[in-house]
Formats: C-alpha cells, structure tokens, sequence
C-alpha cells in the first residue's frame, strides 16, 4: 500500500509522463505519428527533468511500474480461441518465427559487436510486439550504466522499422500476388508493433486486416513464455554476488499477463472490462516510454552507432523471409 508521502514524492514525474504521453496520443490522432515514438522523442527532449529531484523518483516509478502494470493488462486482449481459429500449422509457424528471430538475433549479435544483452532485447522486440517487448523484456534484464540507452535505441529503431513497413509491406504483398488471408498472416508475422500491424493489414482489406490483427496477437502472447524462459536463464548465469540482479523465477507481471489470458479464453471478461483494459494498458505503456525517454540523453542514443541499426534491419529481414518460406512450406 502507498503511503500518501511516498505518493506525493511520485506524483510530479508521473504527472509529467502522463502529460506527455497525452501530447503523443494528440499528435498521432491528428497528425498519424506513431504515438510511441512521439511519447518517446518527447520524453528525450525533457531529460532534464529527470534531474529535478522532485520528479526523478515519479519518472522512475512510470518507467518500471507502470509499464509492468501496462503489459500485464495485454492478456485481456489474447485467447485461446484466436489460435484455434487460424489453425495449427499456421500458429506453430508464428511461434516458430519467434523462438527462430531471437535465435538468430543472439546468433548474429557477435558480428556486429554486441553481446547477449542487446541481441535479446532487439531481437526479442522484433520478433514479439516492437516497444512493449522492449519494455518487458528490458525489466527482467541486469542492469547497467547503458541499460536505459539501449532500451531507447531499441524502441526507436523498432517503431521506426515497423512503420516504414506498415507502408511497404501492402506493396509487397501486392507485388507477389498474395491472397487476403496468406497476406494477413504474412503482415501480421512480421511487422513489429500492433498499430502498424493494424493500419496495414486494414489499408489492404477487411479480411487482411482481421488475420493481421489476430497473427499479431499470437505474438504478443509470445511475450509471456520467451520472458520466462529469460528469466531462468538469467538466475542460473547471474553470480551469487550479483543476487539482487536476479529477476523472480515468474515475474509478478508475467503471471498476471497468463492469467488474464486464461481467464479471458474462458470467457469470463465482459467485452466493456476487454475494451477499458486495453485502453488502460495503451496509456500505461505510453505513460512508461515517456518516463523511459525522459531518463535518456540524446547523446546515449547517438552513440550506439550505425551497428545496432544494421542489426535491427538484418533481424526484420528474417523474420519477413522465414515466415513467408514458412507459409510456403506448409502450403498456405
């Protein structure tokens, strides 16, 4: 239970990540910027404010609790009866990308000078859901002085491939001849986040548009065993002196992600609670990327370099080849 003076002290940085996050949702309704990015780019622009006592520990709060909170409430959106509906062959494949990419991803890292921290987290929001993987995946990792700035590398990079492919991959899907449903599977697969998977699929038709969204979903599901996993691996490296480190055996958030998740195919939440939930789950994220660019410099972003970029890229390219061979080889 918060105390009303451990609320007070949060109150001024989580009231300037909620602003912010307002403006950003503004801008993409008017203007249809990605509002992640736009929360993102806003928060970096305030960084200073991360330094003002008075809302460092509010910032600190959005970044890590809020977004725990936000990711959580996606179990609301997945069921079991989504899978059953596409069939097996096809979710095997989409699952398969998944644990495929972020194999990959660590494989490759070592050739373009990264290591295990990186490769999971670029690969990882590749492979699942873009910024929200990122987010996830980057509470349950250890921690360090360049932690914050690969997270914010990574979300940018991620929303900015994922909306250029929101735009090219309709052409391209055109371009090949692609059926309604063969091309919903395929955008829904492969670009990163959920609005641009949305806005894709949607722009091509109605039945494009449902796959999409339902492929897409199935991913977002990933998110909830591949952090697991994550997380008894890291116990089992993380030296003893490094306990603290250690995320939980099952993150609270994770648990409550697969337990909405059951609940929800067992149909036991109201379509209101669904939609009230997703809203709140949206604000919280935007809420937690704007509190995570708020804790970031500019200057930490730049100095990643043209490396990690080229990493994110080749990552995208497989994803995008193996699913659609995949597709192929089941005989979509």
């Amino acid at each position: 239970m918060l105390s009303i003076s451990y609320a007070k002290s949060l109150f001024p940085g989580v009231l300037i990540s909620g602003l912010i996050a307002i403006a950003a949702q503004f801008i993409s309704e008017h203007y249809g910027a990605p509002a992640m990015l736009m929360a993102l780019l806003f928060g970096i622009a305030l960084n200073f404010l991360s330094d003002e006592t008075k809302c460092s520990s509010g910032i600190a709060f959005s970044a890590r609790t809020i977004l725990r909170f936000g990711v959580a409430l996606l179990g609301t959106r997945i069921s079991f009866e989504m899978a059953a509906d596409l069939g097996w062959p096809v979710v095997s494949l989409v699952v398969a990308s998944v644990f495929a990419t972020i194999g990959f991803g660590m494989a490759v890292s070592r050739l373009f000078g990264y290591r295990a921290r990186f490769a999971f987290l670029s690969a990882g929001s590749v492979a699942i859901c873009g910024a929200s993987a990122a987010m996830a995946i980057s509470a349950i990792l250890p921690k360090d002085d360049r932690t914050e700035e690969r997270l914010v590398f990574t979300v940018v990079g991620v929303t900015l491939l994922s909306t250029i492919a929101m735009i090219v991959y309709p052409i391209l899907a055109d371009l090949m001849g692609l059926e309604s449903t063969f091309a919903g599977v395929f955008i829904g697969a492969t670009i990163h986040d959920v609005a641009q998977v949305v806005g894709a699929g949607f722009s091509m038709s109605e039945e494009t548009g449902e796959v999409a969204t339902v492929v897409k979903l199935i991913r977002v599901a990933m998110l909830a065993p591949v952090i697991l996993v994550a997380s008894l691996i890291i116990r089992r490296y993380v030296s003893t002196a490094d306990v603290s480190e250690r995320p939980a055996i099952v993150p609270s958030f994770v648990l409550a992600f697969v337990v909405l998740v059951a609940v929800n195919s067992f149909g036991l939440i109201p379509q209101p609670v669904i939609a009230t939930s997703t809203e709140l789950s949206r604000w919280a994220l935007l809420t937690a990327i704007a509190a995570v660019g708020l804790k970031t410099s500019l200057k930490d972003v730049i100095d990643v370099g043209p490396a990690a970029i080229a990493l994110l890229v080749v990552e995208t390219a497989f994803i995008g080849g193996f699913t659609v061979a995949g597709l192929y080889w089941i005989g979509f």
